[in-house]
C-alpha cells in the first residue's frame, strides 16, 4: 500500500475508534441510569394515565440503529477526509521525490523552492536544495578541472612530439640540446602528474590523522626552501608559538611548502621578504604566509585557488609551478576541515591564512 493509503486508513480507523468509544460511553451511562422496566401508577382520582417513559428495551431499539448510522458516517467521512488530508500533507514529499529523480537523471540545476511555513518538510526541502547547489558547484568545478587538466597534460606531449619531429627532419641537429629540452618537458609533465595525484588524494581525504604542530611544520618548510630564497635575494622570517592541530603531517607539510614556495616565486625581483607565522586564534590553529610583491587586485586574487589559474600580473619563471599550488593548498585545508583566505597586502604582495581546528597539545607539549 502507498503511504497515502496507509495514512487514510489510519485516520479513518482512529476516527471510527474514537466515535465507537464515545458511543460506548453513552451506552454505558444509559444502561446504568435507565431501569429495565419503568412502572408509573395512575395518579389517584385522575382520569389521565401516568407519564409514558421508555424503558431500556425501547432505548436500545431507538439507539442501536442510529449508532450504526453514525459509525457508517464516521467511516465514510474518515476515509474521504483522510485521503484529502494525506494528499495535502504528502504534497511536499512528492515535490522532493520529483526533484530527486531529476537529480538522479543528471539535472542538478532544479530546485524545490518549497514555500510555506517552516516545518519538517520545509527543512528537508531546504536541505535538499542546499545539497543540490553544492553538487552542481562541485560538478562544474570537476568539469573545469578535467578540461584544464587535459589541456595541461596535452601541452608537454605536444611539445615532445614537435621536438621529435624536428629531430627526425634534421638529423644534423645537436642531440645534446634536444635531450636537455626533452628532459625539461618530461620533468614538467611528471611534476604535473604528481600534483594531480596529490590533489586527488587531498580531495578524497584518504589519510590518517595524527597530532601535528604547525610551528614545526612551518620551520621545516622554510628551512627546505631557504636556498631558493637566498638565490633570489629574499629573506624568510618565521615566528609563532605552539600551534597544535590534527591531520596528515605529510599533507600539512605540502600545504606549507606550497605557500612558502608561492611567496618566494611571486615576490619582488630582489630584496623581498616572506613572513611565516603560526598561532592559535579563537580556538583555531592559524598559519599565515605573507610576502612582498606587486600590488594585486582583489578580483585577481580570488582566482588564484582555481586549478591552472595563474594571474597575468604575477611573475613567471623556472619555478612557477604547474598552476596547482594554491589549488592543492585549498583542497588540503578543506580536507582538514579548515579554511583558506587570500588577501592582497596594502603595500603589495599577498597574505594567505589557513585556519584549522585546534587540537590539545601532544603528550610532550
Amino acid at each position: 500500500m502507498s503511504v497515502r493509503l496507509k495514512l487514510t486508513l489510519s485516520y479513518a480507523g482512529f476516527l471510527v475508534l474514537a466515535g465507537a468509544s464515545l458511543l460506548a460511553v453513552v451506552w454505558v451511562f444509559l444502561l446504568r441510569y435507565v431501569p429495565e422496566v419503568i412502572d408509573y401508577p395512575d395518579p389517584p382520582g385522575s382520569w389521565r394515565p401516568g407519564p409514558s417513559v421508555p424503558d431500556r428495551a425501547a432505548l436500545e431499539e431507538a439507539f442501536v440503529p442510529k449508532a450504526g448510522l453514525v459509525m457508517a458516517f464516521l467511516l465514510v467521512f474518515g476515509l474521504l477526509g483522510g485521503w484529502l488530508l494525506a494528499g495535502s500533507m504528502l504534497a511536499p514529499l512528492t515535490r522532493i521525490t520529483h526533484a530527486t529523480r531529476r537529480a538522479a537523471a543528471g539535472s542538478l540545476s532544479h530546485r524545490i523552492a518549497l514555500e510555506g511555513r517552516q516545518d519538517e518538510f520545509r527543512e528537508l526541502a531546504d536541505a535538499f536544495d542546499t545539497m543540490l547547489a553544492r553538487l552542481e558547484a562541485h560538478d562544474d568545478e570537476q568539469r573545469r578541472f578535467t578540461a584544464n587538466a587535459s589541456h595541461e597534460l596535452r601541452t608537454p606531449l605536444a611539445i615532445t612530439q614537435t621536438l621529435l619531429d624536428v629531430a627526425r627532419n634534421d638529423p644534423d641537429r645537436d642531440a645534446g640540446e634536444l635531450v636537455e629540452r626533452l628532459r625539461f618537458v618530461n620533468t614538467r609533465a611528471i611534476d604535473l602528474t604528481e600534483a594531480l595525484l596529490l590533489l586527488s588524494r587531498a580531495n578524497q581525504r584518504t589519510f590518517s590523522r595524527e597530532h601535528v604542530d604547525l610551528s614545526l611544520v612551518a620551520e621545516e618548510a622554510a628551512e627546505t626552501l631557504l636556498p631558493l630564497a637566498e638565490k633570489r635575494g629574499l629573506a624568510i622570517e618565521t615566528s609563532g608559538d605552539l600551534t597544535p592541530t590534527t591531520g596528515s603531517h605529510a599533507l600539512l607539510l605540502q600545504l606549507t611548502t606550497n605557500l612558502v614556495h608561492n611567496a618566494i616565486v611571486h615576490n619582488l625581483p630582489d630584496q623581498g621578504t616572506v613572513w611565516v607565522t603560526t598561532g592559535v586564534e579563537a580556538k583555531k590553529a592559524v598559519l599565515t604566509v605573507e610576502n612582498t610583491g606587486e600590488e594585486l587586485a582583489p578580483q585577481l586574487v580570488s582566482t588564484f585557488t582555481e586549478p591552472f589559474q595563474r594571474g597575468t600580473q604575477r611573475v613567471r619563471g623556472d619555478h612557477a609551478g604547474v598552476g596547482l599550488g594554491l589549488a592543492i593548498v585549498k583542497s588540503i585545508a578543506q580536507a582538514h576541515d579548515g579554511t583558506l583566505t587570500l588577501t592582497p597586502r596594502a603595500g603589495g604582495g599577498l597574505r594567505i591564512s589557513v585556519r584549522l581546528p585546534v587540537a590539545p597539545p601532544g603528550p610532550g607539549g
